[in-house]
């Protein structure tokens, strides 16, 4: 099987961000994405940004154009946002963002009605149903297709920082998991998700999707799930590690990090330098303590087994890279990973609100929503 990879400019960045959609009063989720749909599909089809449907009708997506900086492809979503406001406001449907709702139920879920849907959840049944999560996807543009491989080998070292910075499913059908991020271990379930296969080079890639489309498994390359994949369609890597961000700043901030990796890898490339790969074992055991702790996990950092608190690893790997962040123009998003480092994750503020409501879910809800229309500063308000 012979894929093309899609000509694209280097270290372009493109958002994915799926949005759930709940009641104002109660916050339990609210299936009427189809309704708001017929027009907000409509009215994007001049814009750079896109609104589109998931797999839930509790469900919206707000996808940037491709931008030339971080900011360029926020400004889209901000813009997303503001237009799928002027169809959820009227309607009395609020926005929040969260790798899962804390309380809601597989069961009172609908699917939407697109035969790819209904595809996969006769394949999956029970694990299917319960795909009640949410995350966001970050594509970066790759300009020579024999970087790609190299590259996602490399930065799956860091999809568990990626993991515990945005981890923000704690709370699973009303109970507490003990997890950050009980989705990344939900998610992997699905055939084809989870961490990618370490390929050798590009035709070992194409080999593997013959193998996989040849014997059932998936009809064609959208359908490889992994938590770092290539997107040849759009000439891209996409990065889909990371829970649903609760805040756009949030958002901002783990995609310049993302971009920023990239960009440092593929210079490491240019210069002729190897980049360094650890067993596919590590790997494993990292994204399950990423998991597990979030940004208290300490994680495996190289091949010889060497382990560092992933916030000092952050916080190292920041410094070293700055000067991309610089010539990149995203210097400020950049900089706000040290925020979600110093002033907590998602998934530690959900907790806190927990804390200090008696184990109320329905107040985390409401803090959720809060922080999605006014930023991390919200949790600081009594629920």
């Amino acid at each position: 099987m012979t894929v093309e990879f899609a000509a694209s400019d280097r270290s372009t960045v493109g958002l994915e961000w799926e949005l759930m959609l709940a009641d104002p009063a109660t916050g339990d989720l609210v299936g009427r994405a189809p309704e708001l749909l017929e027009v907000l599909e409509a009215n994007s089809a001049e814009e750079r940004y896109t609104v589109t449907g998931e797999l839930l009708t509790n469900t919206i997506e707000v996808t940037s154009g491709i931008g030339d900086s971080v900011a360029h492809a926020v400004d889209d979503i901000a813009n997303a946002i503001a237009a799928v406001r002027t169809a959820t406001d009227p309607a009395g449907v609020e926005l929040l963002s969260a790798g899962s709702h804390p309380f809601a139920q597989w069961y009172d879920q609908e699917v939407t009605d697109k035969t790819r849907y209904h595809t996969l959840i006769e394949r999956t049944q029970w694990w299917g149903r319960n795909m009640m999560i949410w995350g966001i996807h970050v594509h970066i543009g790759i300009e020579d297709q024999r970087k790609v491989i190299p590259i996602i080998n490399a930065l799956s070292a860091y999809l568990p920082h990626l993991q515990a910075l945005s981890a923000s499913s704690p709370f699973w059908a009303g109970e507490r998991t003990g997890y950050a991020s009980n989705r990344a271990l939900v998610f992997q379930q699905l055939p084809t998700a989870g961490l990618p296969w370490q390929l050798q080079d590009w035709a070992a890639y194409e080999a593997y999707l013959d193998d996989m489309v040849r014997t059932g498994v998936m009809a064609d390359a959208t359908e490889v799930r992994w938590d770092i994949r290539p997107a040849p369609r759009w000439g891209t890597i996409e990065i889909r590690a990371c829970d649903g961000l609760s805040t756009l700043p949030e958002l901002a901030a783990v995609a310049a990090l993302v971009q920023v990796l990239v960009e440092h890898l593929s210079r490491e490339m240019d210069e002729g330098r190897e980049l360094a790969t650890m067993p596919s074992w590590y790997h494993r055991e990292n994204k399950w303590r990423a998991a597990r702790y979030g940004l208290d996990a300490r994680l495996i950092v190289d091949a010889a087994g060497a382990q560092r608190p992933v916030r000092d690893h952050i916080a190292e790997v920041l410094d070293e890279l700055a000067p991309v962040a610089v010539e990149l123009g995203c210097v400020r998003e950049f900089g706000s990973i040290s925020t979600i480092l110093s002033e907590g994750a998602s998934y530690e503020r959900q907790l806190t609100i927990a804390n200090a409501t008696g184990g109320d879910l329905r107040a985390v809800v409401q803090h959720l929503i809060r922080e999605f229309r006014s930023g991390p500063e919200a949790s600081t308000e009594r629920p």
